[in-house]
């Protein structure tokens, strides 16, 4: 007897040292005391198995361990979370020559213009119509405009000249009308409808051009943002690049004469003379199916040109003879883009290219390849955006091209 009650002793010494666990679980519910209660009915009370029972530890423990189970899954949402780029992969990457960034990158401008009121001058003698402009802060073009004022812009003495009010930024040499769009958060289709500006859309220094503003509701005050809100305001397109692509033309600079082989580079800072006529008819840039025409889509979209379905790696040619306006990636939703004047307002637009082979400023000719598809930008298979403009104007390339 003496010896089982020892037993009984050392098994209940040990007990301790297996329960701190289950009672460390258990503060949060000070009900567990009903737990123990079963026991009796298996030892006597007086004995000490009561509390060496091992079933309410199996029981009591485990389910709050099982519990915590559940919630591991959730330690899964991370990689759920990165499927977004999984589901959006990265295109092939752009190759091009080597070659300064466009003039709009390098050339920032500072956006500087002053708010004129409406006035009224009276012509000095000796007055030209620029320097009525220099005088009064207005554009010397808003104020032939305003005043009907046709080339060559002739003034007398005496004459009351109406100054239409307006913020006037002061074009210095080098500035571009993207980076002067850029500074200001305006989409440079305004700025250019607003000044009225036309063929060739190259702008030079010592120029005022007005720049069209939006104002407070009910206020008349100018809205005021950060250089890096006007900035992510701007979004680059084709016309832009066709039409605000260039930089300002110095005093007595001339435009850059075209190279003829890629190996000379002309600097950001040199105004590229396009063809002044279209010396030929227009070819078709690849040899493949169509896969979308021109015009609005069947979901609403629009589409200013045509897809062309080729492999990659499939020579892109010059549709005809011209000088390279733009090689670069500049355009999200185009990726590797080649735009191409040819004279007579008409300009071609290739997209999508994977490897970019001519430079800005060169002449090519019809047939002469300028870049190999892809499937850059937001292309969703390989293929060849191509446009034909003629002016501003997008024009059906299946109206120009050969039948085949």
């Amino acid at each position: 007897m003496a010896g089982v009650i020892g037993a009984s002793l050392l098994l209940s010494a040990c007990i301790p040292n297996m329960e701190p666990p289950m009672v460390a679980r258990e503060p949060v519910a000070p009900s567990p005391p009903a737990k123990p209660l079963p026991a009796p009915t298996m030892a006597s009370p007086a004995s000490p198995q009561a509390l060496a029972t091992p079933a309410p530890r199996k029981v009591a423990p485990r389910p709050p361990i099982r519990r915590s189970v559940p919630a591991t899954p959730r330690r899964t949402a991370p990689p759920i979370a990165t499927t977004p780029p999984v589901v959006a992969p990265s295109k092939e990457p752009v190759s091009s020559l080597p070659a300064p960034r466009p003039s709009w990158e390098i050339r920032p401008v500072a956006p500087d213009a002053k708010e004129i009121p409406a006035s009224v001058y009276v012509v000095q003698p000796g007055d030209t119509l620029r320097g009525v402009a220099d005088r009064t802060g207005a554009g010397s073009e808003a104020i032939a405009r305003a005043n009907g004022l046709s080339a060559p812009f002739v003034i007398r003495a005496g004459q009351r000249l109406t100054i239409p009010a307006g913020r006037y930024h002061l074009v210095r040499s080098g500035e571009s009308g993207i980076a002067i769009a850029r500074a200001y958060g305006v989409p440079w289709s305004r700025i250019v409808e607003a000044n009225a500006l036309a063929e060739p859309y190259v702008l030079r220094a010592g120029q005022r051009i007005l720049i069209p503003g939006t104002t407070a509701t009910g206020t008349g005050t100018p809205v005021t943002s950060s250089a890096a809100e006007r900035a992510a305001a701007f979004t680059l397109d084709v016309d832009d690049i066709l039409t605000g692509g260039e930089p300002a033309l110095a005093t007595n600079q001339a435009p850059a004469k075209p190279s003829a082989t890629p190996a000379r580079v002309l600097p950001p800072t040199a105004v590229v003379a396009a063809p002044s006529r279209l010396r030929s008819g227009f070819a078709w840039p690849v040899e493949g199916k169509v896969i979308k025409r021109f015009g609005a889509g069947s979901s609403g979209e629009r589409n200013d040109g045509i897809k062309i379905a080729v492999p990659i790696g499939t020579p892109i040619k010059a549709t005809a003879d011209g000088v390279v306006a733009y090689v670069g990636d500049g355009i999200a939703a185009l990726g590797g883009l080649v735009i191409v004047k040819h004279g007579d307002g008409w300009t071609s637009v290739y997209g999508h290219a994977s490897k970019l082979m001519v430079q800005r400023g060169q002449s090519v000719k019809r047939g002469q390849t300028l870049a190999l598809s892809g499937q850059t930008g937001f292309a969703d298979r390989p293929e060849l955006h191509f446009e034909l403009r003629r002016g501003r104007t997008p024009v059906d390339p299946m109206s120009q091209l050969p039948g085949r």
